[in-house]
């Protein structure tokens, strides 16, 4: 019996114009619509048609640029579910642009694009390089990866549909143009040099057809290429903040946010939190987890009891009785009437609802307990 890769129904088959072809599961233009009005702005619908690297782009982009990627891929949806589905009509189309064009046509938004992705990672890269000396280390070397993620940009715009390329042409071609940061003295510009030159560079030796289909990985190896890729942008942002941000004080003074996290790991408050973390972890291994959940609520006061206790100066063990007399007192007292001036009436009228409060919860719970043992009698 043949297994289902054998089938010569879903094996490629090249045509004569050399382009390969394979039976696929079908993707659905309702749905890809869906999922580009739910979630196209972080590329869902990208996913959907199996475009990875155009959903990542999406994602570092905000939608293409804060959402223009977005709207201009409304007219573009039915062409990409043709492409994935490999689409009679859109393999013709595809096989007419072979026959008349060697390698693809130049593309003013596919190459702005890729200036932009590149302009982005390189600056992203870049503002994540500690200005200053940290554990000892100068780190302004790291500079020279500007480059590469400037190329990389670059490839990953470059390598989207049925385009492909090399990533060594627009990397050669970075690290030769990136020098000139010693002669412009302004980092904007030198990005934007050295992308557009990359950008350049690929565009004319490196671009070619796909004439392959694109192979569908799986959900898991999908998953950890995206994941892993959308963990590094993230980490980029994420030292920037950490080692380039500052926060400034009760003075209006900047304090870098790696001074700050340190002076906070040092605190007495992130102290004593550890502590009692730690003595909840020994607790509940000596007592139960469910013995140490019923302390922690109790702890907690999530009814406000032992609130109301406090307010009105009683201990937990007072009864009803107890419990009103001393909410008769109190509200005498703290009556908003008896103020002396408006300052004092604030505070009265402030702490005579507390005592309000205090009381009318204390009631209802002592009111719920007595219910709640009346019902158990009767069931006995």
């Amino acid at each position: 019996m043949n297994s289902r890769n054998d089938d010569p129904s879903r094996r490629p088959v090249t045509t004569t114009t050399g382009i390969a072809i394979t039976t696929r599961a079908k993707k659905s233009v309702v749905t890809a619509f869906a999922c580009w009005l739910f979630g196209g702005v972080f590329g869902l619908h990208h996913l959907y048609l199996h475009r990875d690297r155009h959903a990542f782009v999406f994602w570092c982009t905000l939608g293409g640029y804060f959402g223009f990627g977005w709207v201009y891929d409304v007219f573009r949806i039915p062409e990409y579910v043709r492409d994935c589905n490999e689409d009679p009509e859109f393999v013709d189309k595809y096989k007419e642009m072979l026959r008349r064009h060697r390698k693809p046509e130049y593309n003013s938004k596919r190459f702005f694009a890729s200036i932009m992705v590149a302009f982005l990672f390189g600056q992203v890269f870049q503002i994540a390089i500690p200005e200053d000396i940290f554990g000892g280390i100068d780190w302004t070397f790291l500079h020279w990866g500007v480059p590469f993620f400037i190329a990389l940009g670059v490839w990953t715009v470059g390598n989207i549909g049925r385009e492909k390329g090399c990533l060594w042409h627009c990397l050669l071609a970075s690290y030769a143009v990136y020098p000139v940061k010693y002669v412009m003295y302004d980092e904007t510009y030198t990005l934007l040099t050295t992308a557009m030159v990359s950008g350049l560079i690929f565009d004319t030796f490196s671009k070619q057809w796909v004439l392959e289909p694109p192979k569908r990985r799986g959900k898991i190896e999908r998953t950890v290429k995206l994941v892993g890729a959308f963990t590094i942008y993230l980490s980029f942002w994420g030292c920037f903040m950490f080692f380039n941000g500052t926060i400034k004080d009760e003075d209006g003074g900047e304090i870098p946010v790696y001074e700050a996290v340190t002076n906070f790991l040092a605190s007495p408050w992130w102290t004593d939190l550890k502590q009692a973390l730690h003595d909840t972890w020994q607790y509940g291994q000596h007592h139960g987890w469910y013995e140490t959940w019923k302390e922690i609520l109790d702890s907690m006061d999530v009814d406000g009891e032992r609130n109301s206790y406090k307010v009105l100066g009683v201990s937990a063990t007072a009864s009803q009785g107890d419990i009103k007399t001393a909410y008769k007192k109190l509200s005498k007292e703290f009556h908003p009437d008896k103020a002396k001036n408006e300052e004092d009436r604030v505070a009265h009228s402030q702490k005579f609802m507390e005592i309000q409060q205090a009381y009318d919860n204390l009631s209802k719970l002592k009111a719920s307990r007595r219910r709640r043992n009346k019902k158990f009698n009767d069931d006995l």
